[in-house]
């Protein structure tokens, strides 16, 4: 057995499991402290003039900055911060109602392949039974192991199971409301809020250490198959990200388990791990296999974590950025919001129940594809502006219509995802030059009997003639068979 070594020459050979490539949607879930206000921010934090107001998940630091909308709710509510710290939330949070199989369940139910908590979130309250943090919901508020029941839960279910860590960014999380005379500078809780320190100073050994073990439990108590960091992982000195790498790759090898580590941005060297783009994707087709995460709020860049006024997206958004997403080799990670008390808004629940009955219908053109030569055709162009590329370019993004097809491959055919309603005919333009008629079988519609009239036009392409009645209402998938 040759173990990884903690060098990016030897970290870099790692690949993209196949399971992975295969399950092409997952599903976690933001649930913590932060969900016990269930604020969701004033009409300002919608039009741009209050930042961070309408993220929920970062209450824990906005409760501290007498400028944000947080603070004042904080301080209507629970007599402000001096009287309330973050840390006195942690009590709230009693998530009497959750359920981890009942989640599972939901979540398998949606198509969703892997499925996980936030382990923790740059408020560094670790959800699971920690050693290492104090600050840990077996030993505070809930007193249960999230983590563990939600990682059994979904391999009883037959589900992979990642675990998502933000803690990179936490120690300039609570950066801006110091000096306060208030339980952040306090040193008694300083396992929390992290030392107090100028905002300009980089993160100190004690938590790179902090950092790094415990991702190191999380993966001796639950072995995740997949790990997902966000944002700020280049603020972790190299050693330490090259040495956590290296025994979660290994820890894997020694078990017969193909695991992968999502990051954003530049974070991690090409080939170390799997690109994440974070509400956003890919322009076009992409020649390696990238992941998206997003969450099912319609905020503009999302809420989150749970809040009382964040309305959900349509199943048609969902469906159509699925569907585009993985004719360009992406994937999907779709965040949910449960309450503090551990159930799930209904209007999440709506959504994910008309995702998984779209995916018993279509996931043959889903799960187990890759990506064709050409991702796709229609009349909707993503802005190649360089501003909207990339991350946090779902606000204001164009609506897909029924002219516009997808296409990804199986094992003996094409599948050509019309997103929407189509007419009569549909025209696939792109197979008047890489398809001949004579490689195609026949054709067929998921979710239809029987085969479907085509011709094939060398001017104009593959032309076919449509159902009376077509299976959904969002997004529906021809089957075009090769002949050998």
């Amino acid at each position: 057995m040759n173990l990884y070594q903690p060098t990016w020459k030897s970290l870099c050979s790692q690949t993209v499991p196949d399971w992975f490539r295969d399950a092409k949607f997952g599903i976690y879930t933001h649930w913590g402290p932060y969900t016990v206000p269930a604020y969701g921010g004033s009409s300002d934090a919608l039009c741009g003039r209050d930042t961070w107001g309408y993220n929920g998940a970062w209450y824990p630091a906005r409760m501290y900055d007498p400028k944000q909308s947080a603070s004042l709710y904080h301080t209507k509510t629970y007599g402000g911060p001096a009287k309330t710290g973050y840390k006195d939330l942690i009590p709230l949070f009693t998530a009497e109602k959750f359920d981890a199989e009942e989640w599972v369940e939901i979540f398998k139910d949606s198509g969703a392949r892997f499925v996980g908590p936030t382990a923790q979130l740059h408020d560094g309250f670790a959800m699971w039974d920690s050693n290492v943090n104090r600050w840990n919901c077996k030993a505070m508020g809930p007193k249960r192991d999230v983590m563990g029941e939600f990682a059994a839960a979904a391999r009883k279910a037959d589900l992979k199971v990642v675990a998502t860590f933000h803690h990179a960014y936490q120690w300039f999380f609570y950066q801006l409301a110091r000096k306060q005379g208030l339980d952040l500078d306090d040193p008694a809780f300083e396992d929390l809020y992290i030392r107090a320190h100028d905002a300009k100073e980089m993160p100190d050994q004690a938590y790179h250490v902090r950092w790094r073990d415990q991702i190191v439990e999380v993966i001796n108590q639950y072995s995740p198959d997949l790990i997902w960091f966000d944002f700020c992982l280049k603020f972790i000195r190299d050693d330490y990200k090259r040495e956590m790498l290296a025994y979660f790759y290994n820890h894997a090898l020694k078990r017969g388990q193909e695991v992968g580590v999502a990051f954003k941005n530049n974070d991690l060297p090409p080939g170390a791990g799997i690109f994440d783009l974070e509400v956003g994707k890919m322009d076009e087709l992409c020649q390696f296999a990238w992941l998206t995460d997003t969450s099912v709020d319609c905020v503009p860049n999302g809420t989150w974590a749970y809040s009382r006024s964040a309305a959900f997206k349509s199943p048609e958004r969902i469906i159509h950025n699925l569907v585009d997403m993985v004719s360009k080799n992406g994937q999907l990670l779709l965040n949910v919001g449960p309450r503090a008390d551990g159930t799930i808004p209904e209007g999440a629940r709506q959504l994910l129940k008309k995702v998984g009955e779209w995916l018993r219908i279509n996931g043959e053109s889903i799960y187990g594809t890759r990506p064709w030569c050409v991702a796709g055709e229609g009349p909707t162009k993503k802005s190649v502006d360089m501003a909207r590329k990339g991350m946090f370019n779902e606000t204001g993004e164009t609506r897909f219509c029924a002219h516009d097809i997808r296409y990804t491959t199986g094992d003996s055919a094409i599948y050509a995802t019309c997103l929407g309603v189509p007419g009569d005919e549909v025209f696939l333009n792109t197979f008047k030059e890489r398809v001949h008629a004579e490689e195609i079988r026949q054709v067929t519609m998921l979710g239809v009997e029987g085969t479907l009239p085509w011709r094939h036009d060398p001017d104009e392409g593959l032309i076919i003639q449509t159902p009376f009645k077509m299976p959904s209402e969002y997004a529906n998938t021809f089957k075009i068979e090769w002949a050998k």
